[in-house]
């Protein structure tokens, strides 16, 4: 075998003779059995129908999931790869032994090394395989008639139209293999790079040539459309990844009349990495593919919708977000895909076991400037220069340096109520706490003060328990975000070391059985309804795209965005209309790689290259002597047994984060060096093997 194809050719063999994961797949309740595996070869597997079913069951195994959950050598799901949303503006990891800290915060990534997604290391190459073994094949397949025979090469080209798409926004135009790969094809250059343009048109084609053999849902109509067959793809789903594909595809980064680095790269002057002009219809072209869905979806009874709050409260918001992204079986879920087994020794599933008090090396901390998207819980923007305006000089005792602390409050400076992320209204026998915040925040993020369940089982659930208490002192902080003498410590591996935890598809273990069954979202309603309403924009409907944001935001009980943001001109300035989009999709889309895709695909290289920050949180309480001073202890415990009221007044201290300091922060963000991060590197063995790999720009 010719060499210089050995690595596409070995991943894409792998799994001729023995097919790989032999543990049982749990997609919905009984999705599939078994794959076969031993020594099984391909006369065996495809003189058997089941055989062939399970066959196809492998390859829904090497499906991109993208929570870091298993060492296993499969890159996507590895915690010691980490995940995309740790580069962002939005998450700091505070944990060493991963690729995120090692690689990127410090900007060592080169190509001879692995980058979060793989160009070799994500079963890409073999699912193509496994592909290509079925279509190749299927007609060989004994008692099975035409309409099966054609409903399983669907899933196969869909899962092959899905596995491109997961490297087509880092990597650009790939090999395209639409075959079992020989000698021959080899020496006629078929590993050589497409166009970028050249794979959009095949991914969106294969989407094409899938639909019409896939049903719209497994709505339970019949046996084939049971229920159990969910997490199969469906011709929802390759309608709705045709969309996103075109959508990726017209964005700045690749729809640009510049190249986004400086033009003199092979790769940029091929239009490898570019369609090598802007042109408008790309954004045309993507909204008609949404267009497209949305029609089919209402002439199926809008199957797939937005779970829509039982109460008017920020619980019952709270509850019907969360119930949107976290059940399998939720009517916002397109597509998603699960794991295949647990994780060695380790806790079963590490994603939630490497997530908690104790074990934290999963910690995508939430920054400060995360936090700050979230709007006030009537949608109006929350401004940290107008809305922490109080602010006064505090003595740091060690060292009698001084820092500048923050409130914010309901009422004047003396008043006991806060309304950062709660108000406290008095009332006989104590107060009302009511959020002040968006209730997003609350599912993305654990703040001090929230209640520590919710009961989201129930459509009309509510939140019980103890509160958060991240303050400095309290029992979930303690000194990991401040020491008690004012030092900033930030401490590694700890629950909250910028002063927030992350939330979302974690929970706490009051809440979710911390087990292996967490589905990864692949598509959903709220994406394509944000994804959408950015091609509105892009195509100048801008009263269009009005209505799709409304959309997202009226379900957690939040005004218009135009009422809600009059200066910013949104019903004629596009630029800031897409702007709070983009925030929009932070909020809505938390933990799900959205805003790493957003990052790289507008071109944001200022996400890249801005400090990020931590809040301390203090405690306060009246003394004797009526003043308020801090308390750094818990809430639980002496003070709630001793009849405390629960704490309603805080102080707050902002902080650069230094733990883990990335190298791009504070550079020049339309500098190379920072703009070349756009796109990942190929691996360098694989470009000089000399078989049509050219390395992405600046790599």
């Amino acid at each position: 075998m010719n060499k210089s194809f050995h690595s596409i050719i070995a991943l894409a063999l792998a799994g001729i003779a023995a097919t790989g994961c032999t543990d049982e797949v749990q997609f919905g309740n009984a999705f599939l059995d078994k794959a076969p595996g031993g020594s099984m070869n391909m006369d065996s597997i495809f003189a058997n129908p089941e055989y062939v079913n399970q066959f196809l069951t492998n390859i829904y195994n090497k499906q991109y999931y993208g929570l870091p959950y298993k060492h296993d050598g499969v890159n996507h799901h590895d915690h010691y790869t980490g995940k995309l949303d740790a580069v962002t503006d939005l998450y700091q990891m505070h944990w060493s032994g991963c690729r995120v800290w090692s690689e990127y915060y410090t900007a060592t990534l080169s190509a001879k090394s692995t980058p979060l997604i793989s160009f070799t290391g994500e079963q890409i190459w073999e699912s193509v395989h496994q592909v290509q073994l079925i279509k190749e094949n299927i007609d060989r397949v004994p008692n099975m008639d035409q309409k099966k025979k054609d409903y399983i090469v669907a899933q196969a080209t869909a899962l092959q139209a899905f596995a491109y798409s997961v490297l087509l926004p880092h990597y650009g135009g790939l090999p395209i293999i639409e075959q079992t790969i020989t000698q021959s094809d080899v020496d006629a250059g078929m590993g050589q790079r497409a166009t970028f343009e050249e794979t959009v048109n095949k991914i969106v084609e294969w989407c094409d040539e899938a639909k019409d053999n896939l049903y719209w849902a497994y709505n339970g109509n019949d046996a084939e459309t049971s229920p159990l067959q969910t997490g199969r793809w469906t011709k929802a789903g390759v309608m709705a990844l045709k969309a996103q594909v075109l959508w990726l595809a017209a964005s700045p980064l690749f729809n640009s009349d510049q190249p986004y680095l400086d033009g003199s790269s092979e790769a940029e002057q091929q239009h490898l990495v570019w369609y090598g002009n802007y042109d408008a219809s790309r954004w045309e072209r993507a909204k008609k593919a949404f267009d497209d869905f949305w029609a089919e979806n209402q002439a199926n009874g809008e199957y797939y919708h937005l779970v829509q709050p039982a109460t008017k409260t920020s619980d019952g918001y709270r509850v019907a977000y969360r119930r949107g992204y976290l059940f399998d079986d939720s009517p916002e879920n397109i597509h998603w895909t699960k794991t295949c087994d647990y994780y060695g020794t380790q806790g079963t599933y590490a994603w939630l076991n490497w997530n908690t008090w104790s074990v934290n090396r999963n910690n995508h901390s939430p920054s400060v400037e995360y936090i700050e998207m979230f709007p006030w819980s009537d949608g109006k923007p929350f401004n940290h220069d107008t809305d922490m305006k109080e602010s006064y000089k505090y003595i740091v005792e060690k060292d009698g340096s001084e820092t500048t602390v923050y409130t914010c409050l309901n009422g004047t400076s003396n008043s006991a109520n806060d309304k950062l992320f709660y108000t406290y209204e008095a009332v006989r026998g104590g107060f009302k706490k009511t959020t002040s915040r968006d209730p997003r925040l609350y599912e993305n993020a654990r703040v001090s003060g929230l209640p520590a369940k919710l009961d989201y089982n129930k459509e009309n659930g509510v939140s019980s328990g103890e509160i958060i208490e991240t303050w400095v002192g309290g029992q979930h902080a303690g000194t990991n975000v401040k020491a008690y003498d004012g030092t900033v410590s930030e401490t590694m591996t700890s629950y909250c070391p910028t002063g927030f935890a992350a939330y979302k598809y974690v929970l706490s273990q009051d809440e979710y059985w911390r087990d292996y069954n967490m589905h990864w979202n692949v598509l959903t309603i709220p994406d394509m309804i944000l994804m959408y309403a950015e091609c509105l924009a892009e195509c100048g409907d801008l009263s269009g795209a009005i209505e799709q944001v409304d959309k997202i935001r009226s379900r957690v009980g939040l005004k218009g965005i135009v009422t809600c943001n009059t200066s910013l001109d949104l019903r004629n300035n596009k630029a800031n209309l897409i702007e709070e989009i983009l925030r929009e999709r932070a909020c809505e889309l938390g933990m799900t790689n959205a805003r790493y895709i957003d990052m790289i695909r507008r071109k944001r290289t200022d996400w890249m290259t801005k400090q990020l920050h931590g809040m301390a949180t203090y405690r306060m309480i009246k003394n004797a002597q009526n003043q308020w001073v801090r308390r750094n202890s818990p809430y639980f415990g002496d003070d709630k047994n001793g009849g405390m009221a629960e704490p309603s007044r805080f102080e707050y201290e902002f902080f650069e984060l230094f733990q883990g300091k990335r190298v791009l922060w504070g550079q020049d963000p339309n500098s190379l060096e920072v703009r070349k991060w756009l796109m990942m590197p190929f691996p360098q063995d694989e470009v000089n093997k000399g078989y049509g790999i050219i390395q992405n720009p600046g790599w």
